[in-house]
């Protein structure tokens, strides 16, 4: 399965419309963007159940200033619209096939009621 480039228009569509979702923050100009991009696509082969996602961070600067992106790569993953992981730096194939094995067996209930918690503490 290939990429799927995000935009302002679709980001939060796709986002919550699909269970899973890794999205790249990237642009032209960075190298280990490039050295990662196809580790991404390999990715996206390997887990066609997955939807793997790219944001140009030039084209889409207002996607990336409301993800608070300030290194690039970034990798987001998003499990049933809530993000579960957020990290700069491009990731070796293993790592990336690592997260989505420990983003697919994440119990979402469990995470619902950590968030659900730690909202009632801040009240």
């Amino acid at each position: 399965m290939a990429t799927q480039a995000l935009t302002q228009q679709n980001f939060d569509e796709v986002v919550t419309s699909n269970d899973i979702v890794l999205v790249d923050f990237w642009a032209d100009w960075c190298g280990p963007c490039k050295q990662f991009a196809p580790t991404f696509e390999a990715s996206s082969d390997e887990h066609p159940d997955v939807v793997h996602a790219k944001v140009d961070t030039e084209a889409e600067q207002g996607i990336a200033a409301a993800a608070n992106i300030r290194s690039i790569p970034t990798i987001m993953a998003f499990r049933e619209g809530i993000l579960v992981y957020n990290q700069a730096g491009a990731l070796p194939p293993a790592a990336l096939a690592d997260l989505v094995s420990q983003v697919k067996a994440l119990d979402m209930d469990d995470v619902r009621k950590q968030i659900a918690e730690a909202q009632n503490t801040q009240n």
